[in-house]
């Protein structure tokens, strides 16, 4: 664990009122937090308000982080609430037009939030915005989707590991294009690191806490989306997302959750009484896909979780 202190991101002034609440939400962090908070430091030039929502049981680290940041704040909620109900937590109270929330192990490239935040400041219809996650290998991680109807969602499912190229996850990842045009409409952005106008987050509700882990950026996008907001794709602004640092030890638990919480998704979709056929299946599907990835767990990890 690294012990030396943040650099110290630019702390509000009497004439520099931050614009941008940074909540991050950790569970058992590494050293990640520190490289989030180090790298958020060159993120942006104006002032920056930092919430460490810490959802485990041992607060050093993150207590550390916070303590070595100007204007940083740590909230233990006491529980692991899920990430939803986490992000929520740290964004009460905020008076900023801004809201940032971010997983720990995002690293920021220099002048992203500034440049995240100018593009909203210029779509006012624009109620979430998503910068371009690249993987450490310079790869694109898949941030900005569209909705997962049933067609596309039991294509992209099935085929996705044995035929990565298929039409369905073509069109499911139809918005993550390298080239061409500054923003670009999305269904839904990825919660790893995701910039939400403060008005339009409140007027839907937040994060749907019924979402343990996984999905409730989905369903936050679709609701935006109805409530008239748009969920638009950054890819001229770019961060680095390490991906799974606080689970990659212990992956079936979180394979456990994200089935659970696409079944609860689309059984939302396909409520009606004579849709449940169509729930029957996907329940029997995604467990069995469940059951697939937890086998193919055991056979890397040797033992289970």
């Amino acid at each position: 664990m690294s012990t030396s202190p943040a650099p110290e991101l630019h702390a509000p002034t009497p004439g520099g009122t931050p614009r941008v609440r940074v909540v991050c939400v950790v569970y058992h962090p590494g050293d990640e937090l520190a490289r989030f908070a180090a790298t958020l430091a060159t993120a942006s030039t104006l002032p920056v308000e930092l919430v460490v929502v810490d959802n485990g049981t041992d607060h050093a680290v993150a207590s550390a982080v916070t303590s070595g940041v100007a204007g940083a704040r740590l909230v233990v909620p006491g529980a692991n609430l899920g990430y939803g109900a986490a992000a929520n937590r740290g964004a009460a109270g905020a008076t900023t037009p801004w809201l940032v929330v971010a997983n720990p192990d995002i690293e920021w490239s220099p002048g992203s939030l500034d440049r995240l935040v100018a593009a909203g400041d210029e779509q006012p219809t624009a109620g979430a915005l998503g910068p371009m996650l690249l993987n450490t290998d310079g790869t694109t991680y898949p941030s900005a989707r569209a909705l997962p109807s049933l067609r596309l969602g039991a294509g992209h499912a099935v085929f996705a590991r044995l035929w990565p190229h298929n039409p369905w996850t073509r069109a499911y990842h139809a918005r993550q294009e390298s080239t061409g045009g500054y923003l670009r409409e999305a269904g839904w952005l990825s919660g790893a690191c995701l910039l939400l106008r403060r008005s339009a987050f409140e007027q839907v509700g937040g994060f749907d806490e019924s979402y343990f882990m996984f999905f409730e950026d989905v369903d936050l996008g679709e609701r935006l989306t109805r409530a008239g907001w748009e969920n638009l794709y950054v890819p001229d602004v770019r961060v680095t997302h390490v991906g799974g640092t606080s689970w990659r030890e212990r992956p079936a638990p979180m394979i456990r959750a994200h089935h659970a919480s696409a079944l609860a998704y689309l059984g939302r979709r396909y409520p009606h009484w004579y849709q449940a056929p169509l729930r029957a299946a996907l329940r029997l599907g995604l467990g069995l896909r469940e059951q697939m990835q937890l086998r193919q767990q055991v056979q890397l990890h040797g033992g289970s979780d």
